[in-house]
């Protein structure tokens, strides 16, 4: 039987993190990664439209933490210890420099994930990591000291440590809970909205650089409120407010078979006040001219002339001929469409997950197990998950990167 310090299952963006991370700390320890796929870091490859979004250029801690909809308490210890600023540095000692977008997205200056997969694969040789592909663990037993570990292929491999960093992917849920643990059923997050609407028709394409949404949905017991980007797609909404929206309002939009109701003020901050006063001074200074070629507003001409259309103008109307009701009602529009949500998409390939091994199992500290010491879990496994924006691949560095420091400060011991 084969025998290893650590057997790492699952060679995404934390299991291969890990496994660098313990080799580097303890030079010579006998570290495997186990991938069930032909491929390694599929999801660091499609990311950020395949540039890999890496992380977020947000250092302060307490802030951090505020864009994860689930494991905000249990991070912020973890953070202290490894944060983005920790990531820039790591990537920067193995000869990849990370950029800064101005939403605060970091990616490579290269801007291809291959330059991250690159780094991570020609660091995981250097330390000593081996590789095996194609290898499904199908069970993993817990003796005194050591795990053995079962592969579909027949092999039998015993390691002293193990680190379950499976992603959202079902077999690996299934061991944890094998060994002990109880999971929090698995929900979609970080999807657009389905709406259909007649002031959304003909309308795909039309961005909004910053919205203020609230939606209400049945089963949850508050509102939730987002700001940001948006855009509207043809089959609905689309843009990092909707995103943001989606991963905290998941487990309630679930609940409710993703039926809700949202507002948007489309020209946020601006208030129904301030843009009713806005089209008043216009209809007083110049009445003569038409409301369709006088736009107040910074929305786009396209989306002036629906929200005229769906409160009962005609392009060739002045503003002269239209009633202070027409005005109430583009203002009210404008800064309070009211839609109804009728479903999700999926948001392009980079499917994330609510849901996993429950957080309460886990001893942040050193990312080991409650329930089966020795077993150590990191990333979209566990029940945390982040918003768009280079969040989860932070959540996969700072959790393998504790598992490993753990692991390998125990087998210096």
């Amino acid at each position: 039987m084969e025998e290893f310090d650590l057997i790492v299952v699952g060679g995404g963006a934390a299991g291969f993190f890990g496994a660098i991370a313990c080799a580097e700390a303890r030079p010579g320890s006998r570290v495997l990664i186990l991938e069930a796929t032909p491929r390694v870091l599929t999801k660091v490859k499609i990311s950020g439209g395949g540039r890999c979004n890496v992380t977020h250029h947000q250092f302060d801690t307490k802030r951090l933490v505020t864009s994860y909809p689930r494991g905000q308490k249990e991070l912020i210890g973890a953070f202290h210890r490894f944060q983005p600023r920790d990531t820039v540095a790591w990537f920067a000692a193995h000869g990849v420099e990370l950029k800064v977008e101005e939403d605060g997205r970091m990616f490579p200056v290269t801007n291809s994930s291959q330059t991250i997969i690159d780094c991570l694969e020609g660091a995981a040789r250097q330390s000593g990591v081996s590789l095996r592909l194609k290898t499904l663990v199908q069970k993993i037993e817990k003796t005194d000291d050591h795990f053995i570990l079962h592969t579909k292929d027949g092999a039998t491999l015993r390691s002293r440590f193990v680190l379950l960093a499976t992603g959202s992917m079902p077999f690996g849920q299934n061991l944890a809970r094998e060994l002990g643990h109880r999971l929090v059923d698995p929900v979609p997050s970080l999807f657009t909205f389905e709406i259909k609407d007649p002031l959304l028709e003909g309308l795909s394409g039309t961005s909004f650089p910053r919205v203020h949404m609230q939606l209400k949905v049945p089963a949850a017991a508050q509102d939730f409120q987002q700001e940001g980007p948006c855009l509207i797609t043809h089959w609905g909404l689309s843009g990092p407010a909707v995103l943001k929206l989606s991963a905290f309002a998941a487990r309630e939009l679930f609940a409710s078979e993703y039926q809700a109701q949202l507002t948007v003020n489309w020209e946020h901050p601006l208030k129904y006040e301030a843009a009713l006063q806005q089209l008043e001074t216009l209809r007083q200074q110049h009445p003569k001219k038409k409301v369709s070629n006088e736009n107040p507003f910074h929305c786009t001409r396209r989306f002036w002339e629906a929200l005229l259309r769906e409160s009962g103008l005609t392009a060739q109307q002045t503003y002269a001929e239209t009633s202070k009701k027409h005005l109430q009602d583009i203002a009210r529009r404008l800064t309070g469409t009211v839609l109804s949500v009728a479903g999700k998409g999926v948001f392009k390939d980079e499917f994330v997950t609510a849901g996993g091994v429950a957080r309460e199992e886990i001893d942040f500290r050193r990312m080991e197990s409650k329930v089966c010491p020795g077993l150590f879990l990191a990333g979209e496994v566990l029940d945390i998950d982040g918003i768009t924006g280079g969040f989860n691949f932070q959540n996969a560095w700072t959790g393998s990167w504790l598992a490993a420091q753990a692991v390998a400060q125990s087998l210096g011991g």
